[in-house]
């Protein structure tokens, strides 16, 4: 009898069930471990069916070369005649080898020196770039200044002092308080009559949000994205990073628009003015700068404001587009005029303890909110600059603020979470606590429409928006893709259609529905 498989005597004779053949038992083995079925009738078969033959030990019969001594010295000549060859072959292949890979260190050692020649150049073309915009925008600051007389005759580069060695700052008029009352009386009519968007994302969408793509836009060496904002009409988001640049980057397209350089330390506020094509940035260098859109996608700055002493920590744009208000470290926040760049106002606390640590505009653009470094919350009246409220209860700074569509609710961020006030009666009605003690809440936002909050800090977490009676509904919880363990920023995009996610890593990681990546955007209107 022999081996179905190899035609030979088998050794360990073993019997198929299902079709009676005999195999040898470790040729069957293997193939059915490899494809599960009878290698010659191509049933389905396991060891299972497999019966193994006894059988009387036989020793195999020598091959008839081997009977005599002419015969083996025969088979000794061939096999050392077949060991040459393989031998001489094996030289051939190593010699081979040895000058392709002789070959391939030359070319990975001239890669080397030119890659490093490259990177000093571009380094250098950096430097040389970064001390060209310093020097224009203070060139052109210092010809307009040149050029602009105050009342009372002094030129606007020797900025007039009061008693107590500040600027004097020359107030909000009631011409710009009748254009926020304006502002404030149509957007409040409006709210009621609008309707929330038929093509906002339903909450199975949300429920089935992943990661879509991940986009490396700043430095390795100082990794790290603090603040993110999206363009309200174009699907171009901005980023401030802790390697002091700011970031443009077109979703659509996938690509990085340009990057902003000119700040000297980490970039903690962006924000997109629709009107006129402007970004706004704020820095812990303690300066705030306007960008300016180009017809060529790129942007220029065209104001460095220096009105703090200290960490800007916060920037928020009023709804006219014609305001925008900072908040920093140094205990003040200031009321500035986005097309000169002038500060009109700078409002701060008398005891000067406690830093602002984030800040918000109203929807409606009479009110301000602003937490502190002291785990308070306060209300402005932005027409008197007087503080009309305050929300205790928090514990650590307050790291983000968020002020519904609906105009009702406050969401605010700290240590122990998210608290949500209703600013109707100013009483806290419910608090989220996601995370442990040691782990802060960095980011809280609500989405356009106001249906939609989202909570970041160790992970994402999305919950319904409900009224101040009905449970807010969990959604769903997104983990920290990015291995640090510390969600900083987060952004509703158009109709909800997905999330832009900052961490403390360089990416910019987008979460939407799969195959929804490439969709073009929808102007929320505002």
């Amino acid at each position: 009898m022999i081996c179905a498989i190899s035609g030979e005597v088998p050794e360990e004779p073993v019997l198929s069930k299902k079709s009676g053949l005999l195999f040898e038992r470790r040729l069957i083995e293997r193939h059915i471990a490899d494809y599960a079925k009878c290698p010659v009738t191509k049933e389905a078969l396991t060891m299972d069916d497999i019966l193994p033959v006894k059988t009387n030990k036989a020793a195999k019969p020598r091959p008839l070369q081997a009977a005599s001594i002419p015969g083996l010295l025969g088979m000794f000549q061939n096999e050392w005649d077949a060991l040459m060859l393989s031998n001489f072959a094996l030289e051939q292949q190593l010699h081979t080898a040895r000058q392709e890979l002789s070959h391939a260190l030359y070319q990975h050692d001239a890669a080397c020196r030119v890659i490093a020649r490259l990177k000093k150049e571009r380094d250098e073309a950096r430097m040389l770039l970064a001390q060209a915009e310093r020097q224009i925008p203070s060139s052109m600051a210092s010809a307009a200044n040149a050029n602009n007389i105050v009342s009372n005759g002094k030129r606007a580069a020797e900025e007039e002092l009061g008693p107590d060695g500040k600027r004097i700052h020359p107030g909000i008029n009631p011409g710009m308080i009748a254009e926020l009352t304006e502002c404030n009386a149509m957007l409040s009519g409006q709210r009621k009559k609008r309707q929330i968007s038929p093509t906002l994302a339903p909450i199975d969408a949300l429920e089935r949000y992943t990661q879509i793509s991940s986009h490396p836009l700043h430095k390795t060496n100082k990794p790290g994205i603090l603040s993110v904002d999206i363009h309200p009409s174009k699907d171009i988001i901005a980023t401030g990073g802790i390697d002091a640049n700011a970031v443009l980057f077109d979703r659509s397209a996938g690509q990085i628009i340009c990057t902003l350089t000119g700040h000297s330390k980490k970039v903690t506020s962006v924000k997109f003015v629709p009107r006129d094509e402007l970004l706004i940035s704020g820095s812990g260098d303690k300066t705030v700068r306007i960008w300016q859109g180009t017809e060529d996608g790129n942007y220029d700055c065209v104001h460095v404001l220096k009105d703090h002493s200290a960490e800007v920590q916060a920037v928020t744009v009023h709804a006219t587009n014609n305001y925008f208000v900072t908040a920093s470290l140094d205990n003040t926040w200031c009321f500035y005029d986005l097309a000169t760049g002038s500060c009109l106002t700078q409002v701060g606390e008398a005891s000067g303890e406690e830093g602002y640590t984030s800040a918000a505009f109203h929807p409606d653009g009479l009110i301000l909110g602003t937490g502190t470094s002291e785990a308070l919350v306060r209300i402005w009246d932005v027409k008197s600059q007087s503080n009309v409220a305050k929300f205790d209860g928090h514990a650590g700074a307050v790291t983000a603020l968020s002020f519904s569509e609906n105009g009702y609710f406050l969401a605010t961020a700290a240590l122990d979470g998210v608290k949500l006030w209703d600013l109707r009666k100013l009483r806290n009605f419910r608090s989220f606590t996601p995370y442990d003690s040691d782990t802060p809440t960095n980011s809280v936002e609500f989405d356009f429409s106001g249906s939609y909050l989202a909570i970041a800090g160790s992970d994402i977490r999305v919950y319904q928006v409900a009224n101040v009676k009905l449970e807010w509904n969990h959604i769903r919880t997104f983990a920290d893709l990015s291995g640090t363990g510390k969600v900083t920023c987060i952004k509703f995009g158009a109709d909800a259609k997905y999330m832009a996610v900052g961490s403390m890593d360089r990416n910019l990681r987008i979460f939407s529905l799969p195959g929804n990546d490439s969709e073009e955007p929808r102007s929320p209107g505002h």
